[in-house]
């Protein structure tokens, strides 16, 4: 059967929370001993879905030995999402609308690591290049702890047309930096904000940067150089939700 592979106790509560009717099919271990497996199980049942029992082998052939929880589902992934409803929500959030634009990150353990961090920070959208970046793929998904089905995510074209689109909607931009001079804890982070990180390597291109009213760095002490671009994310979103708060 085609679809992507899901699995983990976090990937299938959260498909089945939030999109039971693109799960083709559904795999319980047999036996199991977790009781989140046998919620789960019921839960499916509840939405009209028939989960199969399957031994703890089975699944371990089926994901390649990787760790299922005794959870596994083959799962349709809906479509992307048309850029004009970045917009929508944009308008309708108003002054509470928060954005996080990751320019380029490529690793899908740390995109699923910053949308988890997004969703907790109640994020209007998540918004990436639809070219050399990561996507929502089976591993990000478990990377998120399900956040990834939670989170309003935007693949765009043309990552400096949208921005300037964000900007010409009343969206203030602000760009995590290392060779800026402002400290990030300096900004006034109220209002409609777009928060900016760059790829794991390279930082913000040229253009996105360009595009941001500021740039910042978050201030650190120690001999390190950056911060992994998921950590630095948390980290400004959560300081975002503090003074928002």
């Amino acid at each position: 059967m085609s679809g992507e592979l899901l699995f983990g106790i976090h990937s299938i509560d959260a498909a089945l929370s939030n999109d039971p009717k693109n799960i083709l099919e559904l795999y319980f271990e047999s036996d199991s001993h977790n009781a989140r497996v046998k919620e789960l199980s019921e839960k499916a049942r509840e939405l009209g879905l028939k989960p199969h029992a399957r031994p703890r082998e089975a699944l371990d052939r089926m994901t390649g030995g990787a760790r299922h929880q005794g959870a596994v589902a083959r799962y349709r992934a809906p479509p992307p999402r048309a850029e004009k409803e970045l917009y929508e929500l944009v308008e309708q959030a108003g002054k509470d609308t928060l954005i996080l634009v990751l320019d380029g990150v490529t690793d899908p353990h740390n995109l699923g690591a910053c949308l988890r961090s997004a969703e907790a920070a109640g994020v209007t959208a998540v918004v990436v290049p639809k070219d050399k970046a990561a996507g929502i793929t089976p591993t990000v998904r478990r990377a998120s702890s399900g956040a990834a089905d939670r989170v309003a995510f935007f693949a765009v074209t043309n990552l400096a047309r949208t921005l300037k689109a964000l900007k010409e909607g009343g969206v203030w931009l602000v760009g995590l930096a290392g060779e800026s001079a402002q400290d990030f804890y300096q900004l006034d982070l109220k209002g409609p904000l777009g928060i900016v990180m760059g790829s794991e390597g390279e930082g913000m291109r040229r253009l996105t940067g360009e595009a941001c009213d500021f740039l910042a760095k978050i201030p650190m002490r120690g001999g390190v150089e950056s911060l992994n671009v998921s950590v630095a994310t948390g980290v400004a979103l959560f300081e975002a939700l503090r003074q928002r708060a």
